[in-house]
């Protein structure tokens, strides 16, 4: 299994699937993959799938996730940022990293530490994917209890609610619930494409001072 591993080179925005993976060999191929890599993972139930995200991907991915950061601190709401780290729960055999993923309202609960455990300590409470390779998995997600899944695909931003141990779409956050996030955070998106990166984040923090104000 090892072996075969070493030897997987996976194209940008293509994904090798692998079934019948026991938790055992996904423990090792994590180690053996290492943490400071391209490639994402998700483990379900003994069917491993490892990706490789496009450039576009990657590029969303840190635009997004630097707008949730202004956002949290303009609105002074403690916050933990945790990226791509792996979440898994070996009793439900289940495991996942996510595009970007914050603790918001658990933030104290996981403040310091450095290995995190699902069975012991609870979730992040958003979890961010952008779907442009179509590696989404909300079933894992609802399984690891993640309260809020926000999947951005084609422009366009959606938000999913835990209920019931299933995502409902919702107009509106958890986290955010007086804010209208999921139209427009895709906008600024959008600007950053043309406007740049620093132009966009100063006109977003502007634009919560706004709402804060009002």
């Amino acid at each position: 299994m090892l072996l075969s591993i070493r030897r997987i080179n996976v194209p940008p925005g293509q994904r090798v699937l692998l079934s019948d993976v026991t938790w055992e060999e996904f423990e090792t191929i994590l180690d053996e993959l290492g943490e400071h890599r391209a490639a994402r993972i998700a483990y379900d139930t003994g069917v491993l799938e490892i990706m490789a995200p496009l450039p576009e991907h990657e590029d969303d991915k840190e635009i997004i996730g630097d707008l949730v950061k202004a956002l949290l601190e303009e609105l002074e709401i403690e916050f933990r940022s945790l990226g791509s780290t792996t979440f898994k729960n070996q009793i439900m055999l289940q495991g996942i990293e996510p595009d970007q993923c914050f603790y918001i309202a658990n933030e104290s609960k996981i403040r310091g530490k450095k290995r995190l455990d699902l069975t012991q300590d609870p979730p992040p409470d958003l979890a961010l994917e952008i779907d442009v390779t179509s590696r989404t998995h909300p079933s894992i997600y609802a399984a690891l209890k993640v309260p809020e899944l926000w999947q951005f695909e084609k422009g366009q931003l959606q938000i999913n609610l835990l209920q019931n141990g299933s995502y409902v779409v919702s107009d509106k956050s958890k986290n955010f619930p007086n804010l209208p996030v999921a139209e427009i955070l895709p906008k600024y998106l959008y600007r950053s494409k043309t406007e740049g990166r620093n132009s966009v984040i100063k006109a977003f923090r502007n634009w919560v001072r706004e709402q804060i104000q009002n």
